[in-house]
Parts: structure tokens; C-alpha cells; sequence
């Protein structure tokens, strides 16, 4: 096996939430062109569809389940789904995510659940119902957040909290599953990249932040998906309850 074997994902199966746009279509994007086979869950059918589809052109499988991760019954169906379709699961993609900026006297205990139903809660429905199938070899790759490691200008207590806590959980399954069931749990926590989220910020507040990127721009969605292959692949088989930040040098400003 050469080294860009290791990077390989023949035969692998993944699922990916959040993949109706953005990373996740880029996440799903770039398992299927490593070799995997996709199941796709999000909340708006119709988009997901649309990944699957891109999939497909690939010459990959995929199948596109509604999923609302926050609901531990659709965990449960979109890992079903999967299981029936393609008979296993190697990768977990927890991508799904909502953000909110909020001012923290302000922000209502709704507003502030629903973002930690999504971001927190629904990681560990969707980890648990994958630890249930997942044989030894597999990877579970939890999108956090640099939010989750350091602030960013915005009221945004509930998502940061969110993300800190999803690397909490990480290192946690890692140290569950890693010896004895043979499933990695890692963590990306991604910097700038463009994304519905960054959408919806301020005029001006991506501009604002570049001063403290030391690589001066915003990131490309394949740099952050060829991170994600790595994590997900034999390439990062030693890797395990570690937090892969990719943020063009942000921390260390």
C-alpha cells in the first residue's frame, strides 16, 4: 500500500448529515470521489437529493434520507437506512449545525436549545446509533467549530458552547470505543470557510476577521474535506480523541 493508498476509501461506506449544503455537499463530495459510498441526511429532502445526485455522477452510490438530527428516532432511521442499503457504515460525518448570534441577556432558553439539540445532542444520537453497527476500522468525524477553542467577535454563546462541547464528546468516544470496539473519534475544527452560516454574519465581519488569519483568506471547502479524508481513512489510523483545527492560523494570533 503506497502512501496515497492510505487515503483510500474503496469499499467504505459513510454517512454525512448536513449534507443538503455547504460542507456537508463538500464532505460528501469528496468521500465519494476517495472511493466511499454515501448515505446523506438533512432536514430539506429536496437538497439532499441534489447531493445524492452529485454523488451518483461519480460513480459512487448514494441515498438521500429527511433527517433532523435532533430527533434521536430520525438518527435512527437514516443509520437503518444505511444499514439496509449498503449492509455497513465505516465513517460517521456529524456535520449538521445551526448558528445563531444572539446577545447573551437576550437569547431565550428556546433559542439556545435548539442550537445545542442540533450541534450537541444530535453528534451523540447519531454516534450512538452508529457505535451500535460500526465493526472495528471504522471513524466518526465530528465538525466543531474554532468557536469551540477561542471567540470570534460575535454573541454567539450557544454555538460556542455547543462546539466546545462537541469536542468534549469527542475525546470522550474516543476513549470509549478507540480500544475497545476499533472505532476512531476525531474532531476538524474548521476556521473561515464560505458556508450558509457565513452568509447570514454582518457586512464587513469576514473582512474584519482576516487580520488575525495568518494565511490572510478564507478557506477553500476542499481543503477542509481533504482534511476530513485524512481523519476518515487509513491515513489517520493513529489518529484518535484529537481535535484537527484548520483555520489558516487563527489560534495562534
Amino acid at each position: 500500500m503506497t502512501i496515497l493508498d492510505m487515503f483510500r476509501l474503496d469499499g467504505k461506506v459513510a454517512i454525512v448529515t448536513g449534507a443538503s449544503a455547504g460542507l456537508g455537499v463538500a464532505f460528501a463530495i469528496a468521500l465519494a470521489e476517495a472511493g466511499a459510498d454515501v448515505a446523506l441526511g438533512a432536514r430539506r429532502v429536496e437538497r439532499v437529493e441534489e447531493t445524492a445526485a452529485e454523488v451518483v455522477k461519480l460513480g459512487r452510490r448514494a441515498i438521500a434520507v429527511q433527517t433532523d438530527v435532533s430527533v434521536p428516532e430520525d438518527c435512527r432511521r437514516l443509520v437503518q437506512a444505511a444499514m439496509e442499503e449498503f449492509g455497513h457504515i465505516d465513517i460517521l460525518v456529524n456535520n449538521a449545525g445551526i448558528g445563531t448570534a444572539y446577545p447573551a441577556t437576550r437569547e431565550t432558553p428556546e433559542q439556545f436549545r435548539e442550537v445545542i439539540d442540533v450541534n450537541l445532542n444530535g453528534c451523540y444520537w447519531m454516534a450512538q446509533e452508529c457505535g451500535r453497527v460500526m465493526k472495528r476500522g471504522s471513524s466518526i468525524v465530528n465538525i466543531s467549530s474554532i468557536l469551540g477553542l477561542t471567540t470570534a467577535g460575535l454573541p454567539q454563546a450557544a454555538y460556542s458552547a455547543s462546539k466546545a462541547g462537541l469536542i468534549g464528546l469527542t475525546r470522550d468516544l474516543a476513549q470509549q470505543w478507540t480500544g475497545r470496539k476499533g472505532i476512531r473519534v476525531n474532531a476538524l475544527a474548521p476556521g473561515f470557510f464560505e458556508s450558509e452560516m457565513t452568509e447570514q454574519y454582518p457586512e464587513g465581519y469576514l473582512d474584519s476577521q482576516m487580520a488575525r488569519v495568518l494565511v490572510g483568506r478564507a478557506g477553500d471547502p476542499k481543503e477542509l474535506a481533504a482534511a476530513l479524508v485524512f481523519l476518515a481513512s487509513d491515513a489517520g489510523g493513529y489518529v484518535t480523541g484529537a481535535v484537527l483545527p484548520v483555520e489558516g492560523g487563527l489560534l495562534t494570533t
